[in-house]
This record gives structure tokens, sequence and C-alpha cells, in this order.
């Protein structure tokens, strides 16, 4: 047999290959033998703590419900993008304090692992030499910056934001489906998303807040990253402006942090210093979150950019810090997301708390030849891919698609990685005037800064609007639902 990694998990192929048939939950709410839904147990009763929650949406209007939110999205200009108004359910998902307790303390130590890995693999590359991640990760990774090397400070995590995407299995089981440093989006959004539901909800309720030292603890990161000797550090956020699909995001975090959201074409490169030009006036920066979706300073020849001939000059000069640094998309590769738990155990030491769903490293024959025997069962991703662009689920997938998919891992199989197929969670969910399970995927998100890791409480829920569907993605059509985390007691 071939050896997948890591992990042992296998996840109950039964509800992909052959749909279960519905059982009827309170009301009727249709459940499915082979998802954990968050809300209803198998026997139809209401799981700790959505009693509360049921009996409060079962007193209202739901169609007007949603309308009301929908409203105050429109109110609150909550777009993704400059044309897309962000589609918002108003049943918000609930998380025991019990159960986010056993969550926080993996989205740490993963995020620590995932910036150690960074942090190495653009320095001594012990990790590489030690065998324990294989190297032709870094030789082939789209998300690899090699001119970066050398200048990641290894005191400084060079992914200040992270956010990871986690799904619930069959069993209830939270698992890492996805960790994305380069730019991870939603943070913002998430703080939007619970100013416009919880006022439209008549619930004795009442969620822990989402902050609890997060956006303090961003800007303690961003100013501590500043270099030595800036007593009074300037810091912007980098965006590609209004295009940008988290422009949304961008501007209330500028508001948030007090810093100015600046373009490229806003910046002046002199003598290893950077300087942001406003009208005739001009300031040097020292610090830059950036949220470009252009992360290149080198072309594929070695070439540097329009971006490179910018930035780099000021980054090797030590005078401008960049937070999510360019390079960071190694973190993001697929395959780099097979070898995470490997990495908290090299570099904390640590047994990890939170596992992924395991993936099969087709780079690798005996891997590969696993992977091609049981393909029907897997999931494919793109090693680079991103929103859920050119995944593909195997056991729901069409004959093209599947024909497709094999083709390309025939040809290319060092491009792809394969995944164990999930039963993700459901979750009711407004269709009309009804209730309806939908399949749903939950973003939180970590700060490194100097004081070590601090996780937003809750994060961002992302759902599929359509029936049966897996893919949760914004980019993708998905809406997002609030994460509320109760105290058991009030359940």
């Amino acid at each position: 047999m071939g050896r997948r990694v890591p992990g042992t998990y296998r996840a109950t192929m039964a509800t992909t290959l052959k749909p279960a048939r519905p059982s009827p939950g309170a009301g009727g709410y249709p459940l499915d033998a082979g998802h954990f839904d968050e809300a209803f147990a198998a026997t139809g009763a209401p799981r700790r703590p959505y009693a509360e929650l049921l009996d409060a949406l079962a007193r209202c209007d739901l169609a007007a419900l949603r309308e009301r939110v929908r409203s105050n999205v429109r109110a609150a200009g909550l777009q993704f993008g400059p044309d897309r108004e962000i589609d918002v359910d108003p049943v918000p998902r609930l998380l025991t304090a019990e159960e986010w307790e056993a969550v926080e303390p993996g989205l740490r130590q993963r995020a620590r692992a995932l910036n150690a890995f960074v942090t190495d693999a653009y320095g001594p590359q012990r990790i590489f030499d030690a065998g324990v991640v294989p190297r032709r990760l870094l030789e082939t990774s789209e998300g690899y910056e090699p001119v970066m090397r050398g200048l990641i400070d290894p005191e400084a995590p060079p992914a200040t934001v992270a956010g990871l995407d986690l799904v619930r299995d069959g069993d209830g089981e939270f698992r890492v489906l996805e960790d994305n440093l380069r730019m991870p989006s939603g943070a913002c959004y998430a703080f939007a998303v619970r100013e416009v539901v919880a006022p439209e909800l008549e619930t004795e309720l009442r969620p822990h807040d989402l902050d609890q030292g997060y956006v303090e603890a961003m800007r303690a990161a961003i100013l501590a990253a500043a270099p030595d000797g800036r007593g009074e550090p300037k810091a912007v956020i980098l965006s590609d402006g209004p295009e940008n699909g988290a422009w949304y995001e961008h501007e209330r975090f500028g508001r948030e942090l007090g810093l100015a959201v600046v373009a490229p074409e806003q910046l002046e490169a002199s003598r290893g210093r950077l300087f942001a030009r406003r009208g005739r006036e001009r300031e040097q920066i020292d610090v830059i979150y950036r949220r470009l979706d252009e992360d290149r300073l080198c072309e594929p020849d070695g070439s540097l950019t329009d971006l490179g001939e910018l930035l780099l000059p000021a980054l090797r000069s030590g005078r401008v810090r960049c937070l999510n640094c360019f390079g960071t998309g190694l973190a993001d590769d697929k395959l780099t997301h097979a070898y995470v738990e490997r990495m908290v155990e090299f570099y904390l030491g640590d047994e990890p708390l939170l596992r992924s769903v395991p993936s099969f490293d087709l780079s690798d024959e005996s891997a590969r030849a696993e992977a091609m025997e049981r393909l029907e069962e897997l999931v494919i991703k793109p090693r680079g891919g991103f929103g859920g662009h050119g995944v593909t689920i195997m056991p729901r997938a069409t004959e093209p698609q599947r024909k497709r998919a094999l083709g390309l891992l025939r040809r290319r199989p060092e491009h792809f990685i394969a995944q164990e197929t999930v039963a993700i969670s459901t979750h009711p969910t407004v269709c009309g005037s009804s209730l309806q399970p939908r399949h749903l995927d939950l973003r939180p998100f970590v700060v490194s800064g100097p004081e070590g890791e601090t996780a937003m409480t809750g994060g961002l829920t992302r759902y599929a609007q359509k029936a049966g569907e897996m893919v949760v993605n914004s980019s993708q059509g998905g809406g997002c639902k609030d994460t509320w985390v109760v105290d058991g007691e009030q359940g």
C-alpha cells in the first residue's frame, strides 16, 4: 500500500457514493444520516445549545427575517468585490464555550508551526535537510518566492494573519481542510455579519464578543514589525483598490487600525526607502500589511515584476517590513497542508491538537499508486488553487469531469493533491419560508504577534447556497453566517 500524508483518518464514503435517505428532524427538517447536522441530533432532537435559538426562529416569519438581514447588508455596504452583495443567512451557527476552548489551542498551535515553516523555508531549511518534508515541495511550489530567501526576520512571524478552513466530519469532529497564510480574508466580514444579524434575532442567547483583543493584537503585531530605531513607525495596508474582492475589509481594517490604505501606484522607492505619496506630500513607510491579489516579486524567468522593482530594494535594505509577506503562499500550497502535522512535531515538539483532512502526495510514487486505486472516492485539488477553483469531488463529479481530472493527473500529477472526502456537516438555513440543511465550513483567524497568537472568538462561517453543494467559498457563490460562541448553560 502507498503512504498517505499524514494520519490514519478515513472519511465515511456512504453518503457521497450513495445518498442516504433523509430522516425528518423537528418541524420536518430533513436530516441526512451520513452528515453531522450542527443543530439536530440523529433523533431529530435539538443539539445543545440550539433549543433556545430554534424556539425563537419558530416564532418568527423566516422570510421577513431574511429580508431584514438583507436590508441591513445593503445599508452596511457589505460586498464581495465591486458589485456583489454578500449573501448573509440570519441563522447563526452556535458553538458552546467548551467546544471553542477545545478548538482554539489547536488553531494557535497550527499558526505557530506554519510560521516556523515559512521562516525556515526562507532561511536554514532544516525541515528539508532532515527529510521531514520533501525538498521537491519547495522546488515545485507556485507559492515559493526565491528572492525572499534570507529576507524574513526569524523574530517576526511572516504571516501575521492566518485563516484556517475547518470542516466537521460525519462524527462531528473538526478537521483542517486548508490553510491560508498568503492573504486570508474574512475577519472584518465576520464583524460585519454579527452587526447585521444579531439585532434581528429575539433570543436570550448572548454570543461572546468576536474581537476579545483580536484587533488590538493585530495593531500591536503591525507596530512591533517596524525596523529598529523607528520610534513612531508608519504602517499602511497595501491593496489593489476597489476592484479587489475584499475591498470592504481593506477599508474597514484601515479604520479599525488607523492605517492608510494605499495602492502600489501611490508608493515611491528611493535609496532603499519606501514612501507613500499623498498629493504633494510623501511619508516614509516602515511596515506594509499586504492585501494585494498580485503576490509575485519575480517572473518565472527570474526577472523582477513591476512590484518587485518597487518593493524589493526596500525589503533588502531592511528599512521596510512586510506582514503576510511575499512568499507566504508557500504555506497555502495544498501539498504543504499534507505535512503540517509533521511540522507541529518538528518545530514545536508537540502532538497536533487539530488534525488535517489527510492528503496524498501525488509526487510520491507509492502514494500516487494508492490514490489512483481509490480515485473515485477522493477529492482532487490543484496545489496552487484557491477559492474552490479547479476542485473535483470525484464521488459527485460528472463523467466528463472525472475524465478531465484523470487526464490532468496522468499528465502532471505533481501539480495536484488527492484528499480524503469528508461528509461535511450541515446547518439549518433559511430557504424561502422554511429551514433547510446546507453544508458549511468555518474560517477562524489567528494573529501572530509579539505576545504570541491570538484567535478571534469564532470566526466566519461560510455555507453553500444549493442543496448538496459542497463548495462554500464566496468566490463560488457561497454565503456567510454569524458564528456564536455561547456559554453552555444558555442552551
